[in-house]
């Protein structure tokens, strides 16, 4: 063993060990509980960044422990590989998307390499190679069998930058989630699933997702959406036309005093005309906040007043949610409140609050609470809620409207515009219309003769040995759809890919046929593996990748490939990691380089500094303090090791002769034990690995002031240090594995289980406490060891003979003489 700590040289020599001896290899064993971690898998986009490393050593720190405690350990690693970023490294540097890609993923699988992670690396998935895309294709056919594929024009978020189409979760902010550039309608022919179909589904099974945080679900929960109203029609006055409104507040019905419909709604197009009053409609505000708005010169009919109300075209109504159209109640309505102050339209008080102050709210704005109804025919005099039944009664009965369970969430718009991404198996005959490619023709292969010139349409339409085919079924000339899917379609199943032994395995044909055979569900990967029992990843994804991945996995399910109904029991949102105040970024110029730190400190430094910075799901302050006092820890250890190494490698202590030891050991085993409670405690409870390393900081300074003097002595030095070597091992795997080979460890550190605690052994000694009031002894109690002052004096106050005397009394001061007594002055 060298006197001096060599990082470089020891993590090299266990990488290539791990690597040949295959140890993060699984297979399916019913005979072990199985584990399956998995970090969201990276876009390859040339380099890991700090906010890379944390999630990563996250998961392998989780993943080494289970192994440890006996689980069968399923730790995969891909790369979600399609995207725009190569196609614009294709325009910038005139570099095929396809190289740049595998160029970007050969470096970083070795800056991961680098990292000692526990990857069963013959599992990797790309999604950018045809043997995975074929079957996004593949799902895309078996969703369109179903009716959860389907084409439609429509109005789409249109990124004019990225020149693609967005899903509404891709636009925050009316921008472009990758670009931030402003976001605009535009109306296209577009490929959709059906989400919607699952979206009650969805919003129930959230209840489900208790390993989540709450953050999460109730995002999802919002961005679903349920509520439930009714859908009236209003007639449009001097036209046999009818528009129909979606409400939940039914019970403002009669203050509606105008209605507000969308740009886009089809309504417009066949009222309004006057090309003026179209041009004012075009130019309105993509801002909503700006409440913008232009009237059609048309009225609708309130069938509940028959009041004749103006019809407004408003920018701040949505298409997409509801019918398009809103009956505008100022009075109730704040949004409605403001646009009808800004275009002098009147404001209908028909909801008092329960004092009875009627009107109050209309003159500084809404009052949009429930209360009493006015002004509302025969259902004036009733609460809201009550109303709102008895209303939603009255137009069921007269056939003017039904009840009705609306959702925000919309429809997924997968066609994009764009080269890099998943052919859309579908073709298109003069004679047969949209056809889809037979299953056995699957994958349509992305061609790489492809010209990029950073404008216009998808450069797949110049593709002409691809675009032209035959039709499936009459054999006659078609065209093949250039439309690529949605990248996040990729990652909505990779999961389950992982489960069948990667990229080169993944055969769903054969695992739906092998499931279906006699005896095969005990045996089938899928359901061995699935669910996900922990995923980390960005909380970014809330309503993005894993709303999606929540649905595929229901239509996977539904498909007859999997039982379980979500995708992810448990969820670590982990939070970014910051320096100077702000997240790392290239833009900023706060970016610490991790090659740079591996190559300097070794990644068990990295590794420790990341876990021990922060709690996983908080945000991790950069620190070069903390990087190098990580990396003195790690010295340390290695130090004691080598200066005790000849007195503690054939350790032989068994836990009976501790009455036999010196006090002095006796605290060293105690301490031992209970590091080992410490750090298991914070792995099991919320994965407070800093409070873990924390833990086994303290151990080493116990280990260091231990002076031994007899056999017995250094036979629990052996133990104890040892023991803080196995604990210290999922944090920093290559030199826990150096010293453990060092000090007599035969096998592998991940086959070793990891240890248990003696509770007996892990108790503080205790002390007789002495409670005196005013002088006179009044209580004894007994305290374990070195309690702090609060502590001693919440055990003294608990003690009832005490509480007793104290009771009316006036509390003036509390003296505590540490391991002696407690006088209490009253």
């Amino acid at each position: 063993m060298e006197e001096k700590y060599n990082p470089k040289e020891i993590e090299k020599k266990w990488q290539e060990h791990w690597e040949k001896e295959g140890l993060f290899s699984v297979r399916e064993d019913h005979s072990l509980p199985k584990f399956y971690c998995l970090e969201m898998f990276p876009y390859p986009s040339g380099r890991i960044h700090m906010g890379h490393v944390r999630n990563y050593v996250i998961g392998d720190v989780i993943a080494r422990y289970k192994k440890m405690r006996g689980f069968n350990v399923l730790h995969p690693m891909g790369w979600d590989a399609f995207g725009l970023p190569a196609e614009n490294a294709a325009i910038k540097h005139g570099v095929l998307p396809a190289k740049w890609t595998f160029e970007n993923i050969d470096y970083m699988k070795g800056q991961l390499k680098k990292m000692g992670l526990s990857y069963d690396w013959a599992r990797e998935v790309t999604t950018c190679k045809p043997e995975y895309y074929r079957w996004n294709q593949w799902f895309f056919l078996k969703m369109l069998e179903r009716g959860l594929a389907y084409k439609k024009a429509s109005f789409v978020n249109w990124c004019p930058s990225c020149e693609t189409v967005l899903a509404n979760e891709q636009v925050i902010d009316e921008k472009c989630w990758r670009c931030d550039n402003t976001v605009i309608q535009k109306e296209l022919e577009q490929w959709f699933f059906k989400i919607t179909g699952y979206a009650e589904e969805l919003l129930r099974d959230a209840d489900k997702l208790g390993g989540w945080p709450e953050k999460v679900v109730t995002m999802q929960r919002n961005w679903i959406g349920r509520s439930e109203g009714v859908e009236v029609d209003f007639k449009i006055v001097g036209t046999d036309r009818t528009v129909r409104i979606f409400t939940t507040r039914q019970d403002t019905l009669y203050g509606a005093t105008f209605m507000s419909v969308a740009k886009m709604h089809p309504l417009v197009e066949g009222l309004v005309k006057d090309e003026n009053t179209r041009r004012e409609i075009a130019s309105l505000s993509e801002d909503p906040e700006q409440k913008e708005g232009v009237f059609t010169g048309h009225y609708a009919e309130n069938p509940l007043t028959g009041d004749h109300i103006p019809i407004w075209v408003a920018n701040f109504v949505l298409m997409e949610y509801g019918t398009g159209a809103v009956m505008a109640v100022p009075a109730h309505d704040q949004r409605d409140f403001e646009f009808a102050k800004k275009y002098d339209l009147p404001v209908k008080v028909v909801i008092e609050k329960w004092q009875g102050a009627r009107g109050e709210g209309s003159r500084e704005g809404a009052f949009e609470e429930d209360g009493i109804l006015v002004d509302s025919s025969q259902f004036s005099g009733l609460p809201s809620r009550e109303a709102r039944e008895k209303i939603a009664d009255y137009i069921e009965q007269k056939e003017l409207g039904k009840r009705v369970v609306n959702y925000k969430l919309r429809d997924w718009g997968i066609s994009r515009q764009r080269y890099w991404g998943t052919p859309i198996p579908v073709v298109y005959c003069d004679s047969c219309g949209i056809m889809p490619v037979p299953e056995n023709e699957l994958p349509v292969i992305l061609p790489q003769d492809v010209v990029f010139t950073g404008k216009g349409v998808s450069p797949l339409l110049e593709v002409k040995s691809f675009v032209d085919t035959k039709c499936p079924r009459c054999g006659k000339d078609a065209r093949r759809e250039t439309d690529t899917m949605d990248t996040f379609v990729d990652s909505s199943w990779y999961f389950i890919a992982y489960c069948l032994g990667g990229n080169a395995k993944v055969d769903l044909n054969s695992a739906i046929s092998g499931q279906r055979s006699a005896g095969a569900i005990h045996e089938s990967p899928l359901r061995y593996w699935m669910p996900v029992d922990q995923y980390i990843g960005g909380i970014e994804h809330a309503v993005l990748h894993l709303l999606y991945s929540r649905f595929f996995t229901k239509v996977i399910r539904d498909i007859g490939l999997i039982e379980t109904d979500e995708p992810f029991t448990s969820l670590l949102t982990q939070g970014m990691v910051i320096k100077d105040g702000a997240k790392m970024s290239k833009s900023k110029g706060n970016v610490v380089d991790p090659d740079f730190l591996i190559n300097k400190y070794g990644t068990d430094t990295v590794r420790v500094f990341c876990m021990f910075a922060a709690p996983p799901e908080r945000d991790l302050e950069w620190s070069d303090q903390g990087v190098e006092g990580a990396y003195r820890f790690l010295n340390r250890v290695w130090g004691l090791v080598y200066n005790n190494k000849f007195k503690i490698q054939d350790s032989k202590f068994k836990i009976e002769e501790i009455f036999s030891l010196q006090p002095s050991a006796i605290s060293l085993l105690r301490k031992t034990h209970q590091t080992i409670k410490k750090v298991t405690g914070s792995i099991e409870k919320d994965y407070h690995f800093n409070t873990a390393i924390a833990a086994l900081m303290e151990l080493i300074n116990e280990i260091s002031s231990f002076n031994p003097s007899g056999e017995k002595d250094f036979e629990v030095l052996g133990l104890s240090m040892r023991q803080a070597i196995v604990l210290l091992s999922p944090f920093a795997p290559h030199v826990a594995e150096e010293l453990w080979r060092q000090t007599g460890g035969k096998e592998g550190l991940l086959k070793q289980p990891w240890p248990s605690w003696d509770e007996e052994i892990a108790k503080e000694e205790e002390t007789e406490l002495v409670v005196q009031i005013n002088g006179k002894v009044r209580g004894r109690v007994m305290i374990p060891a070195g309690l702090d002052d609060e502590a001693v004096k919440e055990k003294a106050f608990s003690e009832p003979k005490v509480r007793e005397h104290l009771d009316g009394k006036t509390l003036k001061k509390v003296v505590v003489v540490q391991g002696r007594l407690v006088n209490i002055v009253i």
